[in-house]
């Protein structure tokens, strides 16, 4: 049976929905102490009223005595050998001891209780994801490679819910919900795996794993099932580049390539790896973006404009802004331009 045919609550280990739960050693010791209060509140009120209690070995009750009549008595135990004799010490045990009693077993089951609401409430946000989630964008691998895409994509104004991150290394997964991504735990060459990430119906795939050959498979298998989809891939050789594309790749990045030459550029050119470092990064000083032409620009120049112009693009046709078909913008056309971007907080 493939993933795709499992019910939403089978797939609460393989799909994690973001969370913003508090951590698990936070929550043990919380209901430690509020367990230990509940019985120090019951030692507390069987040792002021020890004189309505009677011990078998009738040598009165002791501060140790209230201690284990309270624990045997709020654990359900109960070995009756003390036992509340008195009318005031037995409607305290009614009104007071009982509700502790509940309280403290509430307390110790509530781990339990808690990890199957968790998995339930898990199974129905699941179920939600899988019926609404389209125009997102899935991200193969959450490698050095990943991390920097959803980084850009999250510095780009993507919110983090619409990006989907597919590995099958869980402390990458971990990391990815840390910072709110929803997660598919699997393989992205698998067919049931990528439509559990609703990659059919996702506006773009990001194929970045560790390897060329699994990126060619993961590629082919995107393709398969979201043919509209804008699929960018990376590959470490450029020999690798053209089995990429022939895969289905609409882009190819090739990570060693575009590396070698900014370590080259910097031995002579440092300054211009700082420039192109400030526009790759989305978070302060320059970037690089598209927009829509406004209307007032459709026939000009696109040399002419304030904003510094680095191209046009025309259907799925990028043109340089020094070539001949970018000498005048038409209806339709979108522009690759240099924009300043200001950091969060000013």
């Amino acid at each position: 049976m493939s993933l795709t045919d499992e019910a939403s609550h089978s797939l609460v280990g393989v799909i994690k929905m973001p969370d913003q739960a508090q951590s698990p050693v936070r929550a043990i010791v919380k209901r430690v102490i509020g367990a230990s209060a509940a019985l120090l509140l019951a030692v507390l009120i069987v040792y002021l009223d020890r004189d309505g209690y009677r011990d078998v070995n009738e040598d009165g009750v002791s501060l140790l005595d209230a201690f284990y009549y309270a624990t045997v008595s709020l654990s359900t135990t109960g070995y009756g050998d003390i036992t509340p004799a008195s009318s005031s010490a037995r409607l305290i045990n009614v009104l007071v001891i009982t509700p502790l009693r509940v309280l403290f077993l509430i307390v110790l089951v509530g781990t339990t209780l808690e990890v199957l609401t968790e998995r339930s409430r898990q199974a129905l946000r699941i179920q939600k994801w899988r019926r609404v989630v389209r125009d997102h964008v899935v991200v193969v691998g959450y490698g050095t490679k990943g991390r920097s895409a959803v980084a850009a994509l999250l510095g780009d104004g993507v919110e983090p819910g619409s990006i989907v991150v597919v590995d099958t290394v869980q402390e990458a997964l971990d990391a990815a919900s840390a910072i709110g991504l929803v997660t598919v735990h699997g393989s992205g060459t698998r067919n049931d795996v990528l439509r559990v990430a609703g990659a059919a119906r996702a506006r773009a795939i990001v194929v970045a794993p560790n390897r060329d050959d699994t990126a060619v498979l993961v590629t082919l298998t995107a393709r398969e099932l979201a043919p509209k989809a804008q699929i960018v891939a990376s590959v470490r050789e450029r020999e690798n580049e053209h089995l990429l594309k022939q895969s289905g790749a609409d882009s190819v990045v090739v990570s060693s390539e575009t590396a070698g030459r900014l370590l080259g550029m910097a031995t002579a050119t440092p300054s211009v790896v700082a420039m192109v470092e400030d526009l790759l990064t989305p978070d302060a000083g320059l970037a690089i973006a598209e927009r829509d032409v406004e209307p007032g620009e459709v026939g000009g120049s696109p040399r002419h404009l304030s904003d510094i112009v680095l191209g046009v693009v025309r259907g799925k046709t990028l043109y340089r802004v020094d070539a001949p078909e970018a000498d005048a913008i038409e209806p339709g056309d979108r522009l690759l331009y240099v924009k300043k971007v200001t950091p969060a907080g000013e």
